[in-house]
């Protein structure tokens, strides 16, 4: 998954970063309302994990200008505030999920598998593409009905590709999926993995296009 964490206590939300991405995850941090509120517009994302208290924009009017753009992407609700107002108002904005401070990392982390086991119900299970299939629910990618076992990076490669089907992918949102926004990452890594990618699709009845100047589209061959 490529997560968002809004939190403005860094060592929280530096603690939240490094346990997701020790799962493989890509994390962005973001520490005030007003640049989620940004990140959130231009970005995609699978989760935005979201503190309710933030400089610049609360929460509550980041999640309603996230929904009122008609993004459904998962929202969990992170606050100090134990009372049924706040949480209250942030389910009726629309928020899927919310953690009261302090929290266990691993609850945390549970609850985000949960909201994406929910959201994948909503979107093709399985997406096929020559002799290529991806259960998305699974997350299990097969050719010709035999599991296909892919490094982790060359996984993920993949698995933008295939839920972005004929969509060019540029580079940068290559490294934001596979790291997170903001990492410091040559280009000639994705370079790497695409390389490797190709050769071990070879003959799957797809390829991955380069675009030049673009990015990168996988397609059914011809």
């Amino acid at each position: 998954m490529r997560i968002a964490v809004v939190e403005d206590n860094r060592p929280l939300a530096d603690g939240i970063a490094r346990a997701f991405e020790r799962e493989g995850h890509g994390v962005d941090q973001i520490h005030d309302g007003e640049t989620a509120a940004a990140f959130l517009r231009g970005e995609i994302v699978d989760l935005v994990i979201l503190d309710i208290n933030l400089p610049g924009k609360s929460g509550l009017e980041v999640l309603k200008e996230l929904r009122d753009a008609k993004r459904h992407t998962p929202v969990l609700l992170l606050t100090a505030r134990d009372t049924l107002g706040d949480k209250v108002a942030g389910l009726d904005l629309g928020a899927d999920d919310y953690l009261t401070k302090p929290f266990d990392l691993a609850e945390l982390q549970a609850r985000a598998r949960a909201l994406m086991r929910r959201t994948e119900k909503d979107i093709a299970s399985v997406i096929a593409c020559g002799d290529i299939e991806f259960d998305v629910n699974l997350r299990l990618m097969r050719l010709n009905g035999a599991v296909l076992d892919l490094p982790r990076r060359e996984f993920a490669l993949a698995e933008i590709l295939l839920t972005r089907l004929d969509h060019v992918i540029s580079k940068e949102q290559i490294i934001d999926h596979l790291y997170g926004a903001g990492a410091e990452v040559d280009d000639s890594a994705v370079e790497l993995y695409v390389h490797r990618l190709r050769k071990r699709l070879a003959g799957s009845g797809v390829e991955i296009k380069t675009l030049r100047g673009l990015g990168y589209t996988l397609r059914e061959t011809p």
